[in-house]
């Protein structure tokens, strides 16, 4: 899904739009507000295009006009528009690391939080515009672990499989609480390779991981154990795995806050996420710091800048209406659904009359012994015997051949039917829970499918959940639905979570108020 602000212009002409800017900066004086209007509402590709067109119909450089007719701020931002991302990025590190001294803070927003793919493009690009190698521009200009870091980061090697080993999670938590928190001074060298190799997805459960056996979360032992600008970078590492967008509505957060404002550091998060996450932003932004970016710009800048900027923005979530995303609107319809539901037992499985776990658990192990498995007599077993009675099945199968019946049907079936036998010889409370696992595990959530459960379920039900959750995975269900989602839709699932919906009789009086 495109999580960006900006988007194609539908319609678009290069040279019209080359042509208006023309004349936009013709003679005394420019109409700032037809540029920035026509800039903002035009995607970073595009804007390319109109560079391309305006120069084969004048014979000059887009850029340099702009850069001639405008000035302070908001030059820098529509300049900055006008460039494809990565030599944005190469530009903002070489400003930061030409000059006299160096500005550290771009250097870490820029290398923790592009993705490999960003990575390459950036280095390709700034060996392009500036004839000169990035690696060696930044090893000159950096030292000690910080330098050896940003090395790491340069080559754009992070794992990026998706494939989680359990055995190498614990064994880097381990690693790391060792490097640091063990230790008498501090392995360097660990951190760096773990946190600059190692997938995102790898790291967020190695940082569960480590918060379990070191008893405090990975950002304490860093700021504890490392100093400087290593530590900063290590820290912005660190919260870009869990949150890219976190990250982001904290810098820009921080660049308003207080006295002044940070306008580059502003300008360079406005224009480089605008077409990759700024919507994800936008929605953490609202919920951490309970006011939108939107009011927040709006407060702190002003003029053409201000109007540029909320552009980018893209809206407002403190408007009504504005903040209340599908997920969240899908999730209440079907609460609204549920809550009206009373229960009544309608289902098609009954428990069988003449049941004998011995004898079942038997024609199970006959149906997988020996060559091939007679599918059609453990299909007959198991959608004829209720779930009560299938959990009787399992403990007579372990009794009479010392085996655990789930395991053997799990070798002896495979694809949908092995998913749909298995499901049906889990408890309703331990198969809900397999299902919420899947849908917040890997990368990317499953939204339908914690809608779906969350939604529909009663209390009795969600607490069964819950423990079968803290008993299958050793983590609250809580805790994890609040780490992979957010906003209002994360509010209305943890507080499905807790399953304390209200069981009293209908309130006639009340019922007008909530209507109200």
């Amino acid at each position: 899904v495109y999580r960006g602000s900006v988007k194609d212009f539908q319609g678009f002409d290069a040279n019209q739009d080359a042509e208006a800017l023309y004349n936009a900066m013709k003679g005394f004086g420019s109409d700032k507000e037809a540029i920035l209007d026509l800039i903002t509402s035009r995607s970073n590709k595009q804007r390319v295009e109109i560079c391309q067109a305006y120069k084969s119909l004048y014979g000059k450089d887009l850029i340099a006009d702009l850069k001639y007719e405008l000035t302070g701020k908001f030059e820098r931002l529509i300049v900055s528009l006008m460039r494809p991302p990565a030599y944005g990025d190469a530009k903002e590190i070489k400003d930061a690391i030409s000059g006299i001294g160096t500005d550290e803070k771009c250097l870490i927003e820029i290398l923790a939080s592009r993705t490999n793919q960003e990575i390459h493009d950036l280095v390709a690009a700034y060996k392009d515009a500036y004839e000169r190698d990035l690696e060696a521009d930044i090893v000159g200009d950096t030292s000690g672990h910080f330098k050896k870091m940003l090395v790491v980061l340069l080559q754009g090697a992070r794992e990026e499989d998706d494939v989680v080993s359990e055995d190498l999670v614990e064994q880097d938590a381990k690693d790391l609480l060792e490097a640091g928190e063990l230790k008498w001074g501090t392995d360097e060298a660990q951190f760096i390779y773990i946190l600059g190799r190692r997938s995102k997805q790898h790291l967020r459960l190695v940082f569960d991981e480590y918060l379990k056996i070191a008893g405090k979360p990975i950002e304490r032992s860093i700021r504890g154990e490392l100093s400087g600008d290593f530590e900063k970078l290590m820290l912005a590492v660190v919260k870009c795995v869990r949150s890219t967008a976190e990250y982001f509505a904290e810098r820009l957060y921080k660049a308003m806050k207080g006295l002044g404002t940070r306008d580059n550091t502003l300008i360079r998060i406005m224009v480089s996420r605008s077409e990759i996450d700024m919507l994800d932003i936008r929605e953490v932004f609202r919920t951490k710091y309970e006011k939108s970016l939107y009011n927040m710009i709006k407060e702190d800048t002003s003029g053409e800048y201000k109007k540029a900027l909320l552009k980018l923005c893209g809206g407002d979530d403190d408007a009504a209406g504005e903040f209340f995303p599908e997920a969240a609107q899908v999730a209440y319809r079907m609460w609204e659904l549920s809550a009206v539901v009373k229960v009544e037992l309608r289902g098609t499985v009954q428990p069988a009359g003449d049941f004998n776990d011995d004898g079942d658990a038997q024609v199970l192990r006959k149906a997988m012994k020996g060559l091939g498995t007679d599918e059609g007599a453990i299909i007959e077993v198991v959608t004829k015997r209720s779930n009560a009675q299938r959990q009787q099945i399992i403990k007579a199968y372990k009794a009479h051949y010392g085996r655990d019946l789930l395991a053997d049907l799990k070798s002896e079936l495979s694809g949908s039917l092995a998913k749909l036998i298995l499901g049906l010889m889990l408890t309703p409370a331990q198969y809900d829970a397999k299902q919420l696992r899947k849908a917040v595990e890997g990368a990317g959530t499953d939204e339908s499918i914690l809608i779906e459960i969350m939604a529909t379920r009663n209390n009795q039900e969600i607490r069964a959940i819950n423990e079968a959750y803290q008993e299958a995975y050793h983590k609250s269900l809580e805790d994890d639905l609040s780490s992979d989602t957010s906003g209002h839709f994360k509010r209305i699932l943890v507080s499905l979570a807790l399953g304390n919906r209200d069981e009293g009789p209908e309130n006639l009086t009340q019922a007008h108020e909530d209507a109200k």
